[in-house]
């Protein structure tokens, strides 16, 4: 049994792009939860309270106040929850990130299949409002679907005649 590894020269540069784009969300993830792990132990509703002051929001306008009702009910033990969750979330777009990088069939089907994952619920957000950010989310998640099954199926061609030659 072969395994096909592309060697990170001839790594297409969609790929390239999807896996800097991969690794740039777990680092984001990553700082976030970081942040919720150095709010342990910390008045969550202070703070919120300070966010909100400094924002020149009215705190009893509706977003303002379900952002305060939500900083009330955070208890310590589900910071850290959010923030275990958080890094699971990160090393997996990590080590998604490395593989694409590295020209690896694994993750190109795992990029596949979680970008995949999403479209369904993104269809229900856009049909239920309509936003620019929402069409432009769905279309890049299409896009980066369709560039994995693109170049899966690139590699099975590849690997097909490959095992055809002498």
């Amino acid at each position: 049994m072969q395994v096909s590894v592309q060697t990170p020269g001839s790594v297409s540069r969609p790929i390239r792009l999807v896996a800097l784009f991969e690794g740039f969300k777990g680092i984001l993830v990553l700082v976030a939860g970081s942040g919720l792990l150095l709010m342990v132990h910390k008045d969550v509703n202070a703070l919120a309270v300070q966010i909100i002051a400094h924002s020149h929001l009215n705190p009893a306008s509706r977003y303002p106040e379900i952002f305060l009702e939500f900083a009330g009910r955070v208890q310590d033990g589900r910071l850290q929850l959010l923030a275990l969750g958080a890094a699971v979330y990160a090393a997996i777009r990590l080590f998604e990130a490395y593989g694409l990088y590295h020209g690896r069939a694994w993750a190109e089907v795992l990029a596949a299949a979680s970008g995949a994952i999403y479209i369904p619920l993104e269809v229900m957000e856009l049909l239920r409002h309509v936003t620019a950010l929402r069409i432009i989310l769905l279309l890049a998640n299409i896009a980066v679907v369709g560039i994995m099954i693109r170049a899966l199926v690139l590699r099975r061609k590849d690997s097909s005649r490959n095992a055809t030659e002498p």
